[in-house]
């Protein structure tokens, strides 16, 4: 991070923990200080319990162990309340943020529009009551304990020194080794999470035409690559492990040993309780190292989720609360659009440009891949224009505050979701549930007779992905949810689809109800049911505007067009047929 550049959003999040962080760390030092009380209590009883000979002495000595220890619990305690607050701070600040990056990547076709940025920021928000993030808290008592290593002796305290050299010399050997592996592994295990999750997303198809054995087959191979590369990095960590607690031992050893031998030569201050203690201090030297190095794993998915989760809150900037605006009327000016889906640069929609007034019903009809969906997505603000503006009442409707512009604008998908809940909750929006707006909206489309039939009515919850109700029903109860509140701008993506004749005339119905009271209607539709209600009319092909007005002048103008083409294709026929004759 350069001095000029701001910290990430993701830091400035974690130095928002500071206080915590400071806290946590005190009690870490006066705990760590008291681990070195079985020391002083070895020490004391060597010099005064055993050459006085007191019981009283070593009672004593003996109750202030006991209450350094008690007191050492709880510091532990309280240290690990603190971090658990941390993590609670952290979760109350960057949740929702995190959710609505993912919710944006999702909705621009970024990477990232997954569950993994909750995993990663799962990991983030752990690793602050994890093992290696206490260590570094205990680091400072590890010096404390090298001065008194050197107070004893300067030797012991080189060779303390030399211990804590080849410990980090592991480390880096461990991380050069783990690294690649482990990051492999890694991004192994989230694409065979997503190809697992695309995979159950698309259950009826796998199941009805017999694919499970294949895709089951392609998912396997994923989940070997991911466990083999797992299983090469846990070797490798295994065996740095192994070998820091190799060095771990072998230092309190020679310790000890190195100890003895100052002992023997008067170099040792203190006599010879200080060979153990020596040995003790040396341990809680190295301890902080150790840790790091058995934890590497946690260090890396830390460090992995990091990066991932970082890069996805700096590509996606936190949307700034604009200017409120006045509720809209439904005037829409669509001003040379092009654009096409997020991230591509190739445009689907090329110079589309049409107005509407409040009230008027639009129909879009086109061939398959004309761009029909895609200006869907561009009229309700959900995909950016490359070029010209979607406009309502004059405000550029990607920008518009979606929370403020929402409760005004209807929408239906091509693909229909419902979610988790009732079908009041559904039709509501997962708003506050009023009666009678949702039996209004449910009436307008010709539901209502039949929500009644249910077991609980509209309190009956619909299941996963609306598992209750059949394609047409389910079309309905979103076409519903569009309508809901009387919106004055609404934006309907082939609403006819799966909807029978009684659906058809339902639709149209509500489409007159509410274009009687000033509703603007877009309607993207194959089906020429919707065109008897449609004041204008727009022909899409190619991602390109062929006609737009009135729809009288267009259906006058395509059967025109119609019959000029079936007439060149009858004067070719008989072009070729006369020199046969």
């Amino acid at each position: 991070m350069t001095p000029n550049k701001p910290a990430s959003e993701l830091r400035q999040a974690i130095n928002a923990l500071r206080p915590y962080f400071v806290r946590a760390a005190w009690f870490s030092l006066f705990s760590s200080l008291l681990v070195l009380s079985p020391s002083g209590y070895m020490l004391e009883v060597y010099d005064r319990v055993v050459n006085s000979r007191s019981h009283l002495t070593l009672a004593m000595l003996t109750l202030l162990v006991l209450v350094a220890y008690a007191l050492m619990e709880v510091l532990e305690w309280a240290r690990s309340e603190i971090m658990h607050e941390a993590g609670l701070a952290l979760d109350q600040r960057m949740t929702g943020r995190v959710f609505g990056a993912i919710f944006e990547a999702n909705l621009r076709r970024m990477p990232g529009g997954t569950v993994q940025p909750m995993n990663d920021f799962r990991t983030v928000r752990e690793f602050l009551h994890s093992p290696v993030l206490l260590a570094l808290m205990e680091s400072p008592v590890s010096l404390v304990c090298l001065v008194l290593l050197f107070a004893i002796s300067p030797v012991l305290g080189w060779a303390s020194v030399v211990g804590a050299l080849v410990q980090g010399l592991v480390g880096w050997a461990n991380e050069r080794g783990t690294q690649p592996p482990l990051m492999a592994a890694n991004r192994s295990a989230i694409m065979a999470q997503q190809y697992a999750d695309g995979s159950l997303r698309n259950a009826e198809v796998i199941e009805s035409m017999g694919m499970l054995r294949d895709i089951h087959r392609r998912w396997m191979e994923k989940q070997r690559e991911f466990l083999g590369l797992q299983a090469l990095a846990s070797e490798r960590a295994g065996g740095y492990q192994a070998l820091t607690k190799f060095i771990q031992t072998l230092m309190g050893s020679l310790l000890l040993g190195l100890g003895a031998w100052l002992l023997l030569h008067n170099q040792l201050n203190g006599g010879a309780g200080m060979m153990i203690i020596g040995s003790i201090l040396g341990g809680r030297v190295l301890a902080p190292l150790v840790a790091i190095v058995t934890q590497w794993r946690t260090v890396v998915n830390f460090r992995d989720a990091w990066g991932r989760l970082d890069g996805l809150l700096a590509a996606i900037p936190a949307r700034q609360p604009g200017m409120p605006l006045p509720a809209p009327r439904g005037l829409l000016q669509v001003e040379q659009l092009v654009a096409g889906a997020p991230g591509n640069p190739n445009a689907i929609i090329r110079g589309v440009a049409f107005s509407l007034q409040p009230g008027e019903v639009l129909a879009v009809v086109g061939p398959s891949a004309s761009g029909k969906t895609t200006l869907a997505r561009l009229l309700v603000g959900l995909w950016p224009a490359a070029a010209g503006k979607v406009r309502l009442d004059g405000a550029d409707v990607f920008s518009w505050d979606k929370s403020e512009l929402g409760p005004h604008v209807g929408y239906l998908p091509q693909g229909v979701e419902l979610f988790d809940g009732t079908v009041a909750e559904n039709i509501a929006r997962f708003g506050p549930v009023e009666k009678a707006k949702v039996e209004s909206a449910a009436r307008a489309v010709g539901l209502h007779e039949f929500i009644l039939a249910l077991p609980q009515g509209y309190d009956t919850e619909v299941g996963r992905d609306g598992a209750i109700l059949s394609g047409g029903q389910r079309q309905r109860m979103a076409l519903a949810r569009a309508l809901y509140g009387d919106p004055v701008y609404v934006v309907l993506d082939e609403p006819n689809s799966s909807l029978d004749e009684a659906g058809d005339a339902a639709l149209a119905a509500a489409l007159l109800e509410l274009k009687a009271r000033g509703t603007t209607f877009v309607v993207m539709t194959h089906r020429t049911s919707v065109l008897a209600v449609a004041d204008k009319m727009l022909v899409l092909r190619d991602g390109m505007q062929q006609a737009f007005g009135p729809r009288d002048d267009v259906l006058a103008a395509i059967r025109k067009a119609s019959e000029q083409a079936a007439q060149q294709a009858a004067q070719q026929v008989a072009g070729l047929a006369a020199p046969q004759a």
